[in-house]
């Protein structure tokens, strides 16, 4: 006979299994052990489950051992892929370790092929796509649910739909998500060590892992709301979640500490959308870099001190003559030709 589904619901396994992973991890510290047990003492279901997948979880003891090599070889393939960079073929770049793990686990203990079918069907995409634009490129895309993305410059993003879930990947880039209402499948954006979870709304995300100074994440809603929180947090209704409602931002660094919410006006929500990049007190390399995504500026910096002056204000990326004139009217430098045909900034004296 086969045994029966866990009594608690389906989010509440899913937190429960993301604890039991990064309890299995070596980096494990006696501060995570501490977030856990507060985590487990803030109701009876969570200790109900936890008890209950704890029992579950000591069955895989009895899967054959070349199962268990076949599942540890899958998954060292998926991450020395992804760490390389390299394009991982659409089964591997959909597959989650959680995922994978509890349908093994509840095939061990249902003992029979009616439950693992079950959960094998859950976690089957139902629609997959890659997206990316080009450099100085922007790329509109709609999604089988009425969901619309765009994309700025040089972004790439996964789109994974699931009978319960809508998942995307930013790897590299920034995209404006006008997310269609679906209650029974949230949506949720994945960015770097940040998740973004929501219902219905429009709202920005912007992850560039390549730029140094602004490696982190920024979320920002322009309608609705959204839930912000750090991937490996195992509970995104922790204090550590930020709610935020239109008209709000936050942002996060790169290991994914979020700053607490501040108001953003709306002309600051993903301005790409007008052409429109704008820096307040950036050091003037960061700037560069970032226009750099939009196309070459044909500018380079050497000196040290050149690249730390400050530079605010606002510039359409496409119009690199302009930029040239307004930099030293802005800034104590000036332009010098160079045998590469580019134009070096170097200090005014």
């Amino acid at each position: 006979m086969n045994a029966p589904l866990p009594s608690y619901d389906a989010d509440l396994r899913d937190k429960v299994l993301a604890w039991c992973v990064r309890r299995g991890r070596d980096t494990w510290s006696p501060a995570d052990e501490a977030g856990f047990q507060a985590w487990l003492a803030g109701s009876s279901d969570r200790r109900e489950a936890w008890a209950e997948w704890e029992a579950r979880w000591k069955a895989l003891d009895g899967i054959p051992a070349e199962a268990i090599a076949a599942l540890r070889s899958r998954l060292a393939l998926d991450k020395a892929r992804h760490a390389a960079g390299a394009a991982a073929p659409a089964w591997a770049a959909r597959r989650r370790l959680v995922p994978v793990l509890a349908s093994v686990a509840l095939a061990v203990v249902a003992g029979g092929s009616a439950l693992l079918a079950w959960s094998h069907w859950q976690a089957q995409p139902v629609y997959a796509q890659v997206f990316a634009s080009a450099r100085g490129q922007q790329v509109e895309a709609r999604l089988p649910d009425g969901s619309q993305l765009r994309l700025d410059t040089a972004t790439r993003l996964e789109v994974t739909y699931y009978r319960q879930r809508r998942e995307v990947k930013l790897i590299d880039g920034q995209a404006l998500f006008s997310v269609q209402p679906d209650a029974a499948r949230p949506f949720q954006v994945l960015a770097g060590p940040v998740g973004v979870t929501v219902v219905g709304t429009r709202f920005s995300v912007r992850y560039t892992p390549g730029i140094a100074g602004a490696s982190g994440v920024r979320v920002a809603v322009e309608q609705g709301q959204v839930r912000v929180a750090r991937l490996d947090a195992g509970d995104y209704e922790s204090a550590d979640a930020v709610h935020l409602t239109a008209g709000q931002e936050v942002q996060a660094d790169a290991r994914g500490v979020l700053s607490p919410a501040a108001p953003v006006a709306s002309d600051d929500i993903a301005p790409w959308r007008r052409n429109r990049v704008s820096f307040v007190n950036t050091p003037l390399d960061q700037a560069l870099a970032e226009l750099g995504r939009y196309g070459s500026t044909q500018l380079v910096v050497r000196d040290p001190g050149v690249a730390q002056l400050r530079l605010s204000g606002t510039f359409d990326p496409r119009d690199v003559q302009t930029l040239r004139r307004v930099l030293p009217m802005a800034l104590p430098v000036r332009l010098t030709a160079t045998s590469e045909g580019q134009a070096e900034i170097v200090p005014a004296r």
